[in-house]
């Protein structure tokens, strides 16, 4: 099996690459020890249903415990946070990627949802949330008798 090195195009190092290419026989980012991953916010898909708006969100490497939901007027905000382990007395890397990674991300709910019952589930990388909608309010009809 053959394995094959991302490089996404467009990084901060790219006017530098070709003359360091020349020069050294390899990128400039390789010398630094990193290849500059891109770095992005997770996806999410909205769905708004009779009962209820679904947001589902792209989450993967985040355990649930890493993971942070609140509402603070009207402005759903989900985070995270992950720390990788420090590295033992006795190892020597001579290549590390891994590192602490983060996101946050807010929406602003939309008037008639109820925010204490927001529900969360977090399953294979994906973390699913289901904000209620409020029940429309029927009008009352009394009958008032003429005296």
């Amino acid at each position: 099996m053959t394995l094959a090195k991302y490089r996404p195009q467009g990084t901060v190092m790219s006017p530098f690459n070709d003359f360091v290419n020349e020069f050294f026989g390899r990128d400039i980012t390789q010398l630094l020890g990193s290849d500059e991953m891109k770095r992005t916010m997770p996806s999410v898909n909205i769905t708004e249903r009779a009962e209820d708006y679904k947001l589902e969100m792209l989450a993967p490497g985040y355990e649930r415990q890493d993971l942070k939901m609140n509402v603070e007027d009207e402005v759903l905000t989900i985070s995270a946070e992950h720390k990788s382990e420090q590295s033992k007395e006795n190892e020597r890397y001579t290549r590390r990627e891994f590192s602490r990674s983060s996101f946050s991300r807010s929406f602003r709910l939309p008037e008639g949802t109820q925010h204490d019952a927001i529900k969360a589930e977090y399953t294979n990388g994906v973390l699913s949330v289901i904000i209620p909608k409020v029940a429309p309010r029927k009008p009352s009809v009394r009958e008032i008798q003429i005296g």
